[in-house]
């Protein structure tokens, strides 16, 4: 316990107690001393006071110059921290003779200081019980403030607009996939909100409410295309497109616009419909799910588009550039390239490419030409000038899909490269079988050898099987096909082969205002009616 003092009579006259700590307690503070006899009015020399302390193994006592004419209680220094969240006390012992406080009296201590909240009942009542002198005692304490947080709002997609290239296995970058789009899908979550915990209030020991600091409040902000969640902390997209982030505020689109694909997007992969309002450069691609309208050129690029696919200035392929289109394709030009579309194609000419279109081929305006290269559509190719004086190599192929077509041109030479391989394998078989009947021995590698090649003959016949069932529905689907024909409103140069169905004719001299059928097993020309 700690050391402590008390005021005791000695010849009628006033005489400090002092007992030292034990078990470790703390000594007696001097400044405590001091101001309790002041504030008794008992005269003490102080020098003596010191040296009594400063040498204190045992219990000692020391003369005062007051007389001893009174006893007084227990006295109680009561210490409010500054921030009045606790209480604290410490317990002088009464003068020799003199009365313990009550409770009541304990209590009445800290209710004239306006002490109210915060109390330990238990705690108070082992204190009195044991009344340990001169040692702090925590009487009560207050309820601090919950402090709570901000909102926060959590975004699901990278709303970071600086352009991070591709980091590729090998270590390299690729600077054509720039990962600048955030694809969504229906359904995704985009964002969700962390409300804001406004905390809860405390209160000091004088029962004063103590507020908790100040957060700030958030919510989702979005535009169309969004969906907010009852709660009011989720929104998801209504759409499969992509979405950007922007002051604050969460955007869904189903049309991607940008300037131009070059190496400030990068190749674009989306799956709603994408506008660029100036070019696709070379060696980039763009694939969307939807349409693509492009309002300047596109030069030695790929263009995917699960629906239409429209280039306002045209399409310079250099060779390598393709359109691929589930829909139309409409362009100003189109210039050595490959193009394929399951609906139609519509241009203002077509210069040394290759052209395959689900339905027909217009190709009209103040040139409206076709000269070199390969055009194919099912029903209709209609041109203005067909062909090349220049003799540039010119196909079209009307009446008969290109897709089956290509099919069955598989197809045969599936078929042709297994009727050699089994060609090959047969004798070798009937060879080995001969030899068994005969009764010569094999070895068991040998045996495992022919059981192979039995398996791979049976598997390839089985396979031939196949193939000649399917070529014969797509040739019988090809004979009941619509007929097609070539409308040419300006002029067929020579040179120029025209094929419908499975016939052909090469143009021998040139022609103007026609049209070719197909006709008693041949290709005519007709009248445009």
């Amino acid at each position: 316990m700690n050391g402590y003092f008390q005021v005791v009579s000695r010849n009628n006259m006033c005489t400090v107690k002092l007992v030292p700590p034990s078990d470790g307690g703390e000594p007696i503070q001097r400044e405590e001393l001091f101001e309790y006899l002041s504030i008794k009015n008992i005269v003490f020399d102080s020098k003596a006071m010191v040296d009594a302390l400063s040498d204190l193994s045992s219990t000692m006592f020391v003369p005062t110059a007051t007389e001893f004419k009174f006893s007084e209680g227990e006295y109680a220094r009561v210490f409010i921290a500054p921030d009045n969240m606790s209480v604290k006390v410490r317990l002088i012992p009464c003068f020799e003779g003199g009365t313990e406080m009550s409770k009541e009296e304990f209590m009445r201590e800290f209710s004239s200081r306006g002490i109210c909240y915060g109390f330990d009942q238990d705690a108070i009542d082992d204190f009195l019980e044991k009344r340990p002198f001169c040692t702090d005692f925590i009487v009560a304490q207050g309820k601090p403030p919950r402090h709570g947080h901000d909102a926060e709002i959590e975004y699901f997609f990278n709303t970071d607009p600086r352009v991070k290239p591709t980091l590729l296995e090998d270590g390299s970058v690729d600077f054509f996939h720039l990962n600048t789009i955030n694809h969504c899908q229906a359904g995704d979550l985009l964002a969700k909100l962390h409300p804001a915990d406004f905390g809860e209030p405390g209160t000091n020991v004088k029962g004063e409410r103590i507020r908790p600091r100040d957060v700030r409040n958030a919510q989702l902000k979005f535009g169309h295309n969004i969906e907010l969640s009852e709660d009011k902390t989720e929104i998801r997209s209504q759409v499969n497109g992509h979405v950007t982030y922007a002051d604050g505020k969460v955007f869904v689109s189903n049309v991607l616009e940008v300037a131009n694909v070059d190496n400030a997007v990068g190749n674009i992969d989306y799956d709603g419909s994408v506008t660029v309002t100036g070019n696709v450069c070379e060696n980039f691609s763009v694939k969307a799910k939807g349409s693509v309208e492009v309002r300047g050129v596109v030069e030695g690029a790929h263009v995917e588009a699960g629906e239409n696919i429209i280039i306002a200035r045209g399409m310079n392929g250099m060779h390598k550039g393709d359109l691929v289109a589930g829909g139309n394709i409409i362009s100003k030009f189109i210039e050595n390239a490959k193009v394929k579309a399951k609906g139609y194609v519509e241009c203002e000419s077509i210069l040394h490419s290759e052209v395959i279109a689900g339905t027909e081929i217009k190709v009209t305006g103040k040139k409206g030409f076709i000269a070199g290269g390969r055009t194919c559509a099912t029903t209709l190719i209609e041109v203005k000038n067909l062909g090349s004086s220049m003799g540039a190599d010119t196909v079209v192929e009307v009446g008969m899909d290109t897709t089956v077509k290509q099919t069955i041109q598989a197809l045969q030479k599936e078929i042709t490269e297994l009727n050699r391989q089994l060609q090959q394998v047969q004798p070798v078989l009937d060879g080995a079988r001969q030899k068994l009947q005969a009764g010569v021995k094999m070895t068991t590698e040998q045996l495992l050898q022919l059981q192979k090649l039995a398996k791979l003959s049976k598997d390839q016949h089985e396979r031939l099987d196949y193939c000649m069932s399917e070529l014969e529905k797509y040739q019988v689907t090809t004979d009941q096909s619509t007929q097609g024909q070539v409308v040419v409103t300006g002029e067929v140069y020579p040179g120029t082969k025209i094929c419908i169905g499975d016939v052909s004719m090469v143009v021998k001299s040139g022609m103007k205002y026609c049209r070719f059928i197909k006709e008693a097993g041949d290709v005519k020309m007709a009248a445009i009616y």
